[in-house]
């Protein structure tokens, strides 16, 4: 949740200033930030391992939930842009002929304006850090591990009731609060994807 929530804060922010407050530079800051998109999980953890060695956050909820904010800025920051490309540029210029600065005119115009698009991006987000396995195996273990990591380890303890049964009853357990976002938000889901895609 943590993750989620501030991957998608800070993604907004920057898909804000990347669209609608231009400064010098901006594409290529956008172009840097939405490279996390397409480089592979397996490239980096090698870095990972070394920042939370020296951070001191190796085995921690807290490590985990460092690397999904980062991780998810590039998706989050992409949707976004993407998406605030089609607000008229003339409220941002109205804001600031009204002496309203950068966050102001982020919180007071375009945050209530956005609303399908943070709904896309908590989905995405979420399910995505909710079923990530990669770096929950790697740099956790024992009571650190997030769920799905630690279905590995499951074991039947209980008599009379095969290994693949308990193991499939715990599968579907685990996918239930990413099944009920998806039920809750689905439709909203679809709606957010497609509001951005004109421009």
């Amino acid at each position: 949740l943590p993750a989620t929530v501030v991957s998608t804060l800070l993604g907004a922010v920057a898909g804000y200033a990347i669209s609608l407050w231009r400064f010098r530079g901006d594409l290529w800051i956008f172009g840097l930030v939405t490279l996390g998109v397409f480089l592979p999980e397996q490239m980096k953890l090698l870095p990972w391992a070394i920042v939370l060695r020296d951070v001191g956050l190796t085995n921690t909820i807290s490590g985990l939930v460092l690397i999904h904010i980062v991780q998810g800025m590039s998706f989050t920051t992409l949707f976004c842009r993407n998406y605030y490309v089609s607000i008229p540029t003339d409220l941002i210029k109205a804001a600031r002929i009204d002496g309203a600065g950068f966050f102001r005119t982020f919180y007071r115009i375009v945050l209530p304006l956005s609303p399908p698009i943070l709904i896309v991006t908590v989905i995405w987000q979420f399910t995505g850090i909710y079923n990530e396995f990669l770096y929950g195996v790697t740099f956790t273990n024992g009571t650190q591990q997030p769920i799905t990591a630690a279905l590995i380890s499951l074991s039947a303890n209980v008599a009379n009731v095969p290994q693949y049964g308990v193991q499939s009853a715990a599968v579907l357990i685990a996918a239930a609060p990413t099944l009920l976002v998806y039920l809750l938000g689905g439709r909203w889901f679809v709606r957010g994807l497609t509001a951005g895609a004109v421009k």
